[in-house]
């Protein structure tokens, strides 16, 4: 709070007399709040709040600084981050954004933990405390190198497919548990499963001929454009993902929601510029 403590003592007690109730009880080792104290937690919660939104109304952006620190899943990244950073140092030039690229099991522990400010991840997140806004979905496709020839004039099997090793995203991922479960299910042979936590080694290895594996379409939609990839047909397809910008409601950050708003508009311009490609 960077002050002293006896200077907050002397502002709670300033406060509790011109209130004329009693805030907090205290005793050795504890303080807590008293049962008026906690009736109006909320009302001072909200002046908090709306102070925020005042300051944040008479600022710009160019005055907004500050140390933001982003969580992202890895298919973020292979597709619209770069203009999501680019976006983000022309309209907020003094705020420092740390990112950290995980997999959503794991940004999603940090964000409930408060580790992060907020997170691009497969959502939504489901605690009370959290706010999710939808960004984009991404669907999935079966791709594979030429050289590993597998047929595209037709519709293939799972049987078929998994006669070569099967590249797909990392084992604690709903991804994986999807391909896992249905080629467990509906295959004769047990496949080799190839997960990965790495989408970017998952892609080397899937242009190396390693074998077939689950990618967003849109992650490499320049190497089926360019020959380097063949979209596979199969009679089975991993269910499309769904991505969420998620964070905190608590403390409020003026700055947070702004950085927010800033990705619904990036996904936004990505889907429109995709469309008319």
């Amino acid at each position: 709070m960077h002050t002293t403590q006896p200077a907050i003592s002397s502002r709670i007690a300033k406060l509790e007399e011109t209130l004329g109730v009693r805030l907090f009880e205290r005793d050795t080792g504890y303080i807590r709040l008293t049962a008026k104290g906690l009736d109006l937690l909320p009302y001072a919660e909200k002046l908090l709040r709306t102070s925020e939104i005042l300051k944040e109304r008479i600022s710009n952006n160019d005055e907004l600084s500050g140390i933001l620190r982003l969580g992202v899943a890895e298919t973020i990244v292979h597709t619209w981050l770069p203009q999501f950073i680019s976006g983000l140092r022309k309209k907020f030039p003094k705020v420092e954004v740390e990112i950290v690229v995980d997999a959503t099991i794991n940004l999603r522990r940090e964000l409930i933990e408060r580790s992060l400010d907020f997170a691009f991840l497969m959502g939504p997140v489901s605690e009370y405390h959290i706010e999710n806004h939808d960004l984009m979905d991404f669907t999935l496709t079966w791709a594979a190198a030429p050289g590993l020839g597998l047929p595209t004039d037709r519709q293939l099997s799972l049987d078929e497919l998994t006669q070569h090793p099967v590249l797909t995203y990392a084992r604690n991922t709903r991804p994986f548990m999807d391909v896992s479960r249905q080629l467990r299910q509906n295959t004769e042979w047990p496949p080799r499963l190839f997960p990965s936590s790495s989408l970017a080694a998952v892609l080397r290895m899937t242009l190396d001929g390693i074998g077939v594996a689950t990618l967003p379409k849109e992650m490499i939609k320049d190497h089926l454009e360019s020959g380097a990839l063949q979209e596979i047909d199969c009679d089975w397809v991993p269910p499309e993902l769904k991505f969420t910008a998620s964070f905190p409601t608590e403390p409020y950050n003026p700055l947070t929601e702004k950085i927010v708003h800033h990705a619904l508009e990036i996904t936004r311009e990505y889907r429109k510029n995709n469309e008319t490609r």
